[in-house]
């Protein structure tokens, strides 16, 4: 399966239904709707919709029909009727006309000093009406489908960049991790041997020109080779190499796995910031110091485009 990212956009439009050849093209018939989806990243699916009365009825199916194909994102989706040669009203039935004098009438029989409906709220009330018919339902969740489609074409692109760019961050950190690996052994060794030299040299300057016995001399040696084995193993860095050689081949595997992996990959780059860490506050050498700096360049470049994987 493919890595999706949370940042896409996409927009569709449905045309008109033609009109017949021997009648004016009417407003139904000329109008479509538009759909644009915008979505960013967010750690949960967070759905806002900005839709005209006409559309409103449509939103507990559009927010149906988003949340089925997608999982995390802020997602805005806009929707609009669009195609009308003029931005007049329909022009109310005479039904509606009708039923409006009637509502009318029975109102002021019981309020006699209520004002008279203006034109403006008999079209208001009309179109209102009309729109909650929900004429362009049917087109505006296909447009929305179509729009859909292109979104998550484009998250698709997305996410394959982004997983093409940390599977080239993994490989520079796994040479670093090599180039850290044989430094390992030589600076256990040299702590070891400075640490037993320092020891030898603190005994001497303790008893200058005295001989000293054989035991006691062997028990200071004893006691300095233990000392020195316990100082190596705090600076050996070989556990934190592994841990993270094993976090780099489960976000690989992670990767190439695709589908819903973001909170699962935030997770192992943090793992992987503290091995980091970990390596930097045990070196006792320049070169290591240098390496623990570079994954850490290398692991907060990773770190923001995770952010962006669904």
């Amino acid at each position: 399966m493919a890595v999706y990212s949370m940042t896409g956009y996409a927009t569709a439009h449905s045309s008109g239904s033609p009109a017949p050849a021997s009648a004016e093209p009417s407003r139904e018939q000329r109008a479509g709707v538009g759909v644009e989806i915008r979505s960013v990243n967010s750690r949960f699916l967070d759905l806002v919709f900005k839709l005209p009365d006409d559309l409103r009825a449509a939103e507990p199916a559009l927010r149906d029909m988003m949340g089925a194909r997608l999982k995390r994102g802020k997602v805005e989706v806009r929707a609009w009727v669009e195609g009308r040669t003029d931005a007049l009203p329909r022009s109310p039935s005479a039904q509606d006309l009708q039923k409006l004098v009637g509502l009318q009438d029975n109102v002021r029989a019981w309020l006699p000093t209520a004002t008279p409906l203006s034109v403006a709220e008999i079209l208001q009330l009309t179109t209102r009406q009309q729109g909650v018919a929900g004429e362009f339902n049917d087109s505006l969740l296909a447009t929305a489908a179509s729009a859909l489609e292109g979104l998550s074409a484009a998250r698709e692109r997305e996410g394959k960049r982004l997983a093409a760019m940390l599977l080239d961050r993994l490989g520079q950190l796994r040479k670093l991790a090599q180039d850290a690996q044989p430094l390992i052994p030589q600076l256990v060794a040299q702590q070891r041997q400075r640490f037993i030299d320092r020891w030898n040299e603190a005994l001497a300057a303790g008893n200058p020109g005295a001989t000293g016995s054989t035991v006691s001399s062997d028990a200071a040696h004893d006691r300095a080779l233990t000392e020195a084995t316990a100082f190596a193993i705090r600076i050996d860095v070989a556990e934190e190499l592994t841990r993270l050689d094993s976090h780099l081949t489960e976000i690989e595997r992670l990767l190439k796995k695709g589908a819903e992996v973001g909170k699962r990959l935030d997770f192992l780059i943090q793992e992987l910031h503290r091995e980091a860490n970990t390596l930097g506050s045990k070196s006792s050498n320049l070169e290591l110091t240098r390496i623990s700096v570079d994954m850490k360049v290398l692991i907060e470049q990773m770190r923001e485009q995770v952010q962006n994987i669904e």
